[in-house]
């Protein structure tokens, strides 16, 4: 039987050949304190690890031999809208089903909720899994991960409410935008008032765009103060939707991602409890919420390229012309190798950087129960700038690159692509959000445009140029130093300049650039350990990000020149 993580040697790789692995898993385990109380709990490193596998094995499971083959039909039922609430498609329940009893819910949740207590690159890896089979479903089953900001921001007694909820399978969602606040946040107007009758917070007001948005519970953004209009007087809430108050207005008709509902959401006089303080709730809370939402759609995006290259293989190797199957041809070869250099670079910077949230995340964790040491704090605070600066980057890129994966997909597939009977098209279909949602590539790049202005990424490339490579490597390893330097070029160009309209104007061509090489670094290493996997990959994708680097290098010195 088809397995999609058994099946794919490189996820499996990503996971046990990374030395921050050791340190994940400790933290994580907490020195595996764990292991006298659940009997599910590892007794170290090695026991840790073949959890995981295993975990992900019946993930892999699920999605080869119920979730992919649902979404197709799936995609042409979609979700339906009944009385103010949501009806999924006849297979989305199926899925659910599956995933519920396998118990892969509240995965990244400690045992003492419920939860599995997986590492947030173990979670990333099921995302990702997930989205190969059915995108659109993994929009329902990934908003699990809304549980972390309760979990670090609510109260004991909300965790003990929720999080166990959600363990056992309801679904959740993330409240945010409104008809006139889409990123612009700070716009929110959903009204959140006190009832001092019933001791309760009451929403009035609307949202747009709420993916899964009938979900069970739900974390909301809502203006708490009278008379602000900024991100100031905003604060977090749950909802609960065996409270009642909120229906669903309609469900948007989308492009693609058709099993998952994106609903407009009617709040009358919805009883709510706060979550954490008041007025943090953009400030503070939503850009937690997002990072990790951002980091979910990385992997989503990731799942989707998977998906592209693996029907882009199978019909290239099965459809002849001319008296050969078309994989044949060189044309057709380099497209398809270029989908992989993608694939497998996209991939190597999306488990960088959820290796790098475990870390700051495991120690935040640590920090509530006991105070850090120095070295802990110091830890924390290098490892939290790591997953701050590498998330816009893992989510842009990533979700820029399934979308040209799966375009090469569909043009690999020829007319053929253009049929809807063809998978390709709900994969091209899906991808297209990628880049919108969770903040567009737009966004990331004014998230990470500071890293580049402040000379992080700069001494991030500087220290992976230090790191020892194959010798048969060093050539390309040479190329991408070349590529660095003209980033840094660059970047000296653009500050001199000394202009915020300027570095506006050029700052996602800096931003690709660093994500070029950055990524072409990742990939070197990963060939260095195991280049059967990943040897014609890094000499493929140093190609593409060269021409990319010179294009970039090449506007921007004509614009800084003009």
């Amino acid at each position: 039987m088809a397995n999609y993580y058994n099946d794919i040697k490189e996820i499996k790789f990503e996971l046990e050949n990374s030395p921050l692995m050791e340190r994940i898993v400790e933290l994580k385990e907490c020195g595996y304190a764990d292991k006298d109380q659940y009997e599910e709990a590892p007794q170290d490193f090695a026991d840790a690890m073949d959890n995981y596998d295993k975990v992900l094995d019946i993930v892999g499971d699920i999605v080869a031999n119920v979730v992919a083959p649902n979404a197709e039909e799936v995609d042409a039922e979609g979700p339906h809208c009944e009385n103010g609430r949501v009806r999924y498609a006849s297979k989305t329940y199926e899925n659910l089903e599956a995933m519920n009893h396998a118990g892969l819910n509240g995965m990244t949740m400690p045992r003492r909720y419920g939860g599995l207590n997986l590492p947030v690159t173990v979670y990333t890896a099921a995302n990702e899994i997930v989205s190969t089979g059915d995108a659109g479903f993994e929009n329902i089953w990934s908003l699990q991960d809304c549980i972390e900001t309760l979990y670090c921001f609510g109260n004991e007694e909300q965790r003990q409410k929720y999080i166990p909820r959600v363990c056992k399978g309801e679904t959740m969602s993330m409240d945010l935008t409104e008809p006139d606040a889409g990123s612009d946040l700070q716009s929110v107007m959903l009204k959140a008032t006190f009832d001092e009758e019933n001791n309760c917070w009451r929403l009035n007001g609307s949202k747009r765009f709420i993916t899964n948005g009938d979900s069970d519970i739900h974390l909301v953004l809502a203006r708490s103060e009278a008379g602000t209009r900024d991100g100031r007087g905003l604060s977090m809430f749950i909802y609960d939707k065996r409270d009642g108050g909120v229906d669903v207005r309609r469900i948007e008709n989308k492009l693609g991602i058709h099993g998952s509902p994106t609903c407009e959401l009617v709040y009358k006089n919805a009883k709510c409890e706060l979550c954490g303080d008041r007025k943090l709730g953009l400030i503070k809370y939503v850009m937690s919420l997002m990072n990790g939402a951002r980091l979910g759609i990385a992997a989503q995006s990731v799942g989707l390229s998977q998906a592209a290259y693996n029907e882009a293989v199978a019909y290239a190797a099965d459809r002849k012309q001319f008296g050969k199957a078309i994989i044949e041809f060189p044309a057709v070869a380099e497209m398809i190798g270029n989908i992989k250099a993608r694939l497998d670079a996209g991939r190597a910077l999306l488990y960088q950087t959820a290796r790098y949230v475990d870390i700051y995340k495991a120690l935040e964790d640590i920090s509530r129960e006991r105070k850090l040491e120095p070295e802990e704090r110091a830890e924390l605070k290098q490892y939290s700038r790591l997953a701050d600066a590498f998330t816009p980057l893992a989510k842009g890129m990533n979700s820029e690159y399934a979308n040209q994966n799966a375009y090469d997909c569909i043009q690999v597939h020829g007319g053929s692509g253009f049929m809807l009977e063809y998978a390709c098209q709900r994969i091209y279909r899906d991808a297209r959000i990628t880049s919108i949602y969770e903040g567009p590539t737009q966004l990331q790049t004014v998230a990470a445009i500071r890293y580049v202005t402040n000379g992080f990424y700069a001494q991030v490339i500087e220290d992976y140029e230090k790191l020892p490579v194959a010798p048969e490597f060093e050539g390309l390893k040479a190329r991408v130093k070349a590529m660095a330097e003209k980033f840094n070029a660059c970047t000296a160009a653009v500050k001199e300049a000394d202009s915020q309209e300027v570095l506006d104007l050029c700052a996602r061509h800096l931003y690709e650039m660093v994500a070029n090489v950055i990524m072409s670094y990742l990939l070197m290493q990963n060939a260095t350990k195991a280049p059967e996997l990943f040897a014609q990959s890094l000499s493929d994708y140093v190609r593409l990000a060269e021409a990319e680097v010179e294009k970039h290098n090449t506007w921007l010195s004509s614009t800084l020149q003009a």
